[in-house]
């Protein structure tokens, strides 16, 4: 095994990916079978199948009965309870979480807030996409003494808000803050705790709103300011975040790294006059 592949091999690594059938996280969940992990995608199957996905990474990974997929609702704390041990039953025990459940609905005036969507969002972003998974995971792990990792997906609007968008940037502001809060918490139970803040990837939620045109490829004003604020000049492409995430995944490569979150932003969070 050359000195690379001894450090981020995957090899003995069984990861859920929640969200799993979402764009940015079916890519993780693409770059985590690639390196060698056992990889189980859990999703509500609403509007994105877990079967058509799972047969998806599948197909772009490579990975073939590596890749399993579980339909479960992760704001339930019984489902996901279920579902951790049903995914026992066709992988080894997960050893990785990664917390990709998330996203936004609608946009408004701070004074316009719909009180009721605004609960929705919050509980999609920090309840299912992150505080019950991850209860109920790092319980059985330091139950089991488990070393183990969990891997949160923050946002460019975890550091400044995005106009319109106020659930979503409370929610967001608070995956950072609890990915440092846990990763303090369970460290001494061997658990490590780390984040990703994507910047901006065009996925199924927000294409309408950066991009006026997919045949020409022309912008929206929105998509115009994203561009003008970002150093390199581009939205992120999928293959952007395979990186990061096996680097993040990696006990040999990172096992000495918790309670960061790291961009992967094309500079935008560098912007200044």
């Amino acid at each position: 095994m050359s000195y690379v592949d001894e450090l981020f091999s995957l090899k003995g690594v069984s990861a859920v990916v929640t969200g799993g059938a979402g764009v940015l996280p079916s890519a993780m969940s693409v770059a985590l079978a690639k390196a060698g992990a056992e990889v189980t995608i859990w999703g509500r199957g609403t509007s994105h199948p877990v079967t058509e996905a799972v047969e998806s990474i599948r197909d772009e990974s490579g990975a073939g009965d590596r890749v399993h997929g579980i339909t479960v609702d992760t704001n339930d704390e019984d489902a996901v309870s279920a579902a951790f041990e049903e995914t026992c039953l066709h992988a080894a025990m997960p050893n990785l979480l990664v917390n990709g459940v998330g996203g936004n609905q609608g946009k408004s005036e701070f004074v316009d807030i719909d009180v009721d969507l605004f609960r929705r969002v919050v509980d999609m972003n920090l309840l299912a996409g992150l505080v019950i998974p991850t209860k109920i995971f790092a319980g059985k792990w330091i139950r089991e003494k488990q070393r183990a990792s969990i891997i949160n997906i923050s946002s460019m609007s975890s550091y400044n808000p995005l106009s319109g968008v106020w659930a979503y940037d409370a929610a967001k502001s608070a995956v950072l803050n609890l990915t440092v809060g846990s990763a303090r918490e369970f460290a001494p139970h061997g658990i490590r705790v780390n984040g990703i803040a994507p910047g901006f990837f065009i996925g199924h939620q927000n294409r309408r709103l950066l991009i006026a045109d997919d045949e020409t490829g022309e912008l929206t004003e929105r998509g115009k300011q994203i561009i003008g604020k970002t150093p390199a000049g581009r939205f992120g492409d999928f293959a952007d975040i395979e990186g990061v995430t096996v680097y993040l995944a990696s006990e040999r490569a990172s096992g000495f790294v918790t309670g960061v979150t790291i961009p992967v932003d094309g500079g935008y969070l560098t912007d200044n006059v």
